[in-house]
């Protein structure tokens, strides 16, 4: 008896073994969600080879299902929420899609702030690991954060000089980008990015600021015919764009399939995707001049101008922030101190 009892129990611990292995070596499957057609920039040249390259390193145990242009749902002013509920695994979008969600992350679209896409995407990454993961972002796991390369004004009419934007209807990304339109003298009209084409079409708009590296996706230039590019340093606008996933998804994975996505994300992962873009963006500009775009370099007088014009929108946000409880000067500079920093 006693000896069928002790193999019945090595019987048992034996099974309960094989049970055990595939929990280890388990398969995660994950939703990743985003705005943007396939061909684009970020989808083609960054989320698909970031997933790839993550699918390798976890021996296939991590797999990714890619769900673009809102196929999985909703609108792109919701995809934050639907990481933050687990509608999705992992989700991209520009934070302003969602206006006062992300004060601080606002600092990076002031105007004229960026020099140089690759060092601002970088210090909007630093910026995130140290304070706004715990802060802006604490509902998600935040994977990467960057924006895109110098901000183009298009146009059905030309863009010459800061008089030609009085009255002119142009589609802005972002509040604070929306707020400088406003005070270069034109009329703002907010929309994501994929109702661009519908609406200067329908004539809602008849123009939009957008950066050159994503106009072959929407096919901007068969729209437009006149593009306005700021000379210098420094650009007039650019958008803060992140890839966060849902924390709980995250934190159930196991130790070793965590570190494989950590390696694959955050800083490495921010300037792969800051890389790509701005890379597009000559590709993009090519596309519209063989298309029959006229292009307007604005000269460093002329910039000028629109530099001062747009002094009002800094001071404006730093009196909505710190209603707030923000330190809006603060945090220029201190975005100004790390831009400066991954400029070296």
């Amino acid at each position: 008896m006693k000896i069928t009892q002790v193999c019945a129990a090595a019987a048992a611990a034996f099974w309960l073994a094989l049970g055990a292995a595939p929990s280890q070596a388990q398969e995660v499957t994950l939703r990743l969600h985003q705005f943007l057609p396939p061909p684009a920039t970020l989808p083609a040249k960054v989320i698909k080879p970031w997933a790839e390259s993550i699918e390798k390193a976890s021996g296939g145990r991590i797999k990714f299902e890619h769900y673009d242009a809102m196929s999985l749902g909703g609108r792109p002013p919701e995809l934050y929420d639907q990481a933050r509920d687990g509608v999705a695994d992992i989700i991209m979008t520009v934070t302003g899609y969602t206006p006062n969600r992300f004060p601080t992350s606002e600092v990076f679209e002031l105007p004229f702030m960026m020099r140089g896409s690759l060092a601002t995407s970088q210090a909007f990454w630093e910026l995130v690991e140290t304070d706004l993961q715990a802060t802006e972002y604490r509902d998600v796991k935040m994977l990467g954060a960057w924006v895109h390369g110098p901000g183009v004004i298009h146009s059905s009419g030309g863009v010459t000089r800061l008089e030609d934007m009085k009255g002119l209807k142009l589609r802005g990304p972002t509040r604070v980008i929306n707020s400088l339109l406003s005070a270069l003298g034109a009329v703002p009209v907010g929309m994501p990015l994929p109702a661009i084409p519908e609406a200067l079409s329908k004539g809602v708009v008849s123009g939009t600021v957008i950066p050159w590296e994503v106009t072959p996706a929407i096919k901007l230039s068969e729209l437009v015919k006149y593009a306005t590019e700021f000379s210098g340093d420094e650009a007039l606008y650019t958008a803060t764009i992140i890839m966060a996933m849902n924390k709980a998804r995250y934190e159930a994975l196991p130790a070793d399939l965590k570190a494989i996505i950590d390696a694959q994300s955050g800083m490495a992962l921010t300037t792969l995707a800051a890389k790509q873009m701005l890379a597009g963006d000559a590709p993009g500009r090519a596309i519209a001049v063989g298309n029959g775009t006229k292009i307007t370099e604005l000269d460093a007088t002329e910039v000028a101008r629109w530099k001062k014009a747009a002094g009002p929108v800094v001071d404006q946000w730093i009196k909505q922030v710190a209603e707030r409880g923000i330190d809006g000067q603060a945090t220029i500079d201190r975005a100004n101190a790390l831009i400066d920093k991954y400029r070296k």
